[in-house]
């Protein structure tokens, strides 16, 4: 038990300590910061994000961050940076160079071509005395007072405070762009995430059949139409096709325990007005989310004043968006 009681308190003190260092970056949102916001969203160019060892992975992250959110970016190691790849920075480009001491070798060795191909240098470093942030033209400061690892030497809250300046970076080229969820979806089409943000009940509902009956027809039809259609329910439906009500095999069971006699029973008689509907162009997630509040598995979709069929939450699960 003592054991299990200090693994507990270390990973609290981790959080605790990680958490105060991203807390505290609030301090060092400055004009340099916002100037540097600024000069990227009116710059021609891309932006470059370089790093050494653990800060090239967090500059990994970053990049992905921004090419999801409509800045273009690139990855460039800086050890690979001197041996052939700084071919790829082009004159117009921003390059963001993460570092929490800011005078490693390769640093020090990397800032004056950059300096010398005439791009813009942002420094993201922790020591803000350090060469690389003498060096560069815009410094975002993501100072830690400490590590969390208990010798202060593993990067811990240094590569936390990293990310979340880079996320605060990225999220305000977002708003100043006016990106959309819609814009969010181009660049995001696969998985459960792209389908929340693309895919709507138009998509889906013509894959099914459309189950309907008058609202003069008996039971048995209904019943047929129910099981054959597969969907658990039915559309009433009166002369012109306009949608009257519907008919789910619920309602069917709660008509069987309430009649004794069900012989002359029509549709019109047992279904439900006023069903709860969604129209064609709204989003599937929408639908699945009317599902969740009506603790129910199906809705009419609706195309104008016309039914377009049924969409069922079986047909959401089937899109992985459940």
């Amino acid at each position: 038990m003592k054991l299990t009681k200090n693994i507990k308190s270390s990973a609290i003190k981790v959080l605790q300590t990680e958490a105060n260092a991203i807390q505290n970056l609030v301090n060092y949102i400055d004009d340099d910061f916002e100037a540097c916001v600024v000069a990227i969203l009116e710059s021609k160019g891309r932006v470059v994000i370089t790093g050494i060892g653990k800060s090239a992975i967090i500059a990994n992250k970053i990049v992905a961050t921004m090419n999801s959110t409509g800045t273009p970016a690139l990855f460039m190691h800086a050890a690979d940076a001197i041996h052939g790849d700084l071919g790829m920075i082009q004159h117009e480009d921003f390059v963001i160079c993460i570092s929490k001491s800011g005078n490693t070798p390769e640093i020090k060795v990397l800032v004056p071509l950059l300096k010398r191909l005439g791009s813009k240098l942002i420094a993201m470093v922790s020591n803000t005395d350090s060469y690389l942030a003498q060096n560069a033209d815009f410094v975002l400061k993501a100072t830690i007072a400490e590590e969390a690892c208990p010798n202060n030497l593993a990067p811990t809250s240094s590569t936390t405070a990293q990310l979340a300046m880079g996320d605060a970076l990225a999220v305000c080229l977002l708003e100043a762009r006016g990106f959309t969820s819609e814009d969010f979806a181009k660049y995001h089409p696969g998985g459960a995430l792209g389908k929340q943000l693309y895919l709507t009940v138009g998509d889906v509902v013509p894959k099914n059949q459309i189950p309907a009956v008058g609202a003069e027809a008996p039971l048995a039809e209904v019943i047929m139409e129910i099981s054959g259609k597969r969907l658990g329910a039915t559309a009433v439906l009166d002369k012109d096709s306009k949608l009257m009500g519907i008919i789910t095999d619920g309602d069917l069971r709660r008509m069987l325990q309430r009649m004794n006699d069900i012989s002359g029973v029509r549709a019109i008689d047992i279904m439900t007005v006023h069903p709860k509907s969604i129209r064609v162009e709204e989003y599937a997630i929408i639908a699945l989310n009317k599902m969740k509040e009506f603790n129910i598995t199906q809705l009419v979709a609706m195309d104008g004043d016309k039914v377009a069929g049924f969409i069922h939450i079986h047909d959401l699960m089937k899109e992985g968006i459940v």
